[in-house]
């Protein structure tokens, strides 16, 4: 599986650059007006996981520690988009088709009042934010369908008859996206085609950037967020793009206690990273032994060879069985030798289903 790629929208001025540059301390430029990323900015960011760490103590063999290895996230920090983007206006074009390569959108909604930090429409309403572009993408996808369904109808008149079908999908969706709803809340017959290039059709996280002093409770600003989200089933992170900032500068350990203080669990990032993965219907399984303790990402519901397939293809092509245990028994066991010696080793074969925090040793032919 590719890195899981987020992009991160929002209108001007919401704190989309400032929670990029927080999160990846990429360096993004940040300023009081729109556009201010004008290129598409990137940045891969490790998935926080303490069970690695907990697995490299466990093959640790004097000053020989294995390197730990996460699994990634790539942030996409898409230029700012305005009312009519759908039809070129600012830089809509360039915004629309940057998302269309992303997995899954962070919608960074502001849900915090300051009077030092222009509004693009002069005033706090996240919900007409939201409206705003989420009407610009499902112009966006209409404008498209529309073009492909001609082609589509135009060849099945002709006689072909996956292109009759994918043009009876499109005529769904594109009832659906005319009622003012993204493509993800029809329910149709047929897969949607990738080629489709649909961009309501991604998931949708909700971003709500607070003031610092808003962590703990919900704001107006929120609750009406999660409102919103609650009825489109999608998910709400609550952030503080500011703090954000500080926490990516200070020490791992500094940073911990500071969120300790806050009476915070867990980073903007972390809350992130863990509901876009849930988001998306994935999760880590892990290989770990004194070489190297390295998490991969598989879809849930993914078998065991599909999973050797992520380490190397040769290992799904030469699937024989694995030997799987869960990562806390392997850390209560002490490593390999003595996991087995409790039995806790299961050999497991074609069909086995992974399961989240499995740790696998594949065998195989070559």
């Amino acid at each position: 599986m590719s890195t899981l790629g987020i992009g991160i929208v929002g209108l001007p001025n919401v704190g989309k650059s400032t929670l990029f540059n927080a999160i990846t301390r990429a360096g993004a430029l940040a300023a009081n007006y729109p556009f201010a990323t004008i290129e598409p900015n990137v940045g891969r960011v490790s998935v926080p996981d303490e069970r690695l760490a907990a697995l490299s103590r466990v093959f640790t063999k004097g000053d020989r520690v294995p390197p730990i290895i996460p699994t990634f996230v790539e942030f996409v920090d898409i230029a700012g988009l305005v009312k009519g983007a759908s039809q070129g206006e600012g830089l809509g074009n360039q915004f629309l088709a940057n998302i269309r390569e992303t997995d899954a959108i962070a919608h960074v909604v502001r849900c915090f009042d300051d009077g030092n930090v222009i509004h693009v429409a002069n005033r706090v309403d996240p919900i007409d934010d939201i409206e705003t572009i989420n009407t610009e993408l499902i112009l966006a996808d209409m404008a498209g369908l529309e073009k492909r369904l001609q082609g589509l109808t135009k060849k099945a008149k002709g006689g072909d008859k996956d292109a009759r079908e994918q043009a009876d999908l499109a005529e769904a969706i594109l009832k659906v996206l005319g009622e003012d709803k993204p493509a993800r809340a029809g329910s149709y017959d047929a897969r949607i085609p990738k080629d489709f290039g649909l961009i309501t059709i991604k998931p949708v996280i909700y971003v709500a950037n607070v003031g610092e002093s808003e962590l703990l409770e919900d704001n107006e600003y929120v609750r009406l967020v999660r409102e919103y989200a609650a009825r489109e089933n999608a998910q709400v992170v609550k952030i503080s793009a500011q703090i954000e900032g500080e926490l990516a500068e200070m020490p791992e350990d500094e940073a911990a206690e500071f969120l300790k203080e806050l009476g915070v669990q867990e980073s903007g990032l972390d809350q992130l990273v863990h509901v876009g993965y849930r988001t998306l219907g994935l999760m880590t399984f892990i290989t770990s032994g004194e070489k190297e303790v390295r998490a991969w990402t598989i879809r849930q519901g993914e078998k065991a060879p599909e999973a050797a397939g992520e380490i190397h293809s040769d290992l799904e092509r030469g699937f024989i069985r694995a030997e799987v245990i869960e990562w806390d028994k392997m850390v209560e066991a002490g490593g390999w030798a003595a996991a087995k010696s409790k039995g806790w080793v299961r050999t497991e074969g074609k069909d086995y289903v992974m399961k989240d925090g499995d740790i696998m040793n594949v065998l195989h032919n070559m």
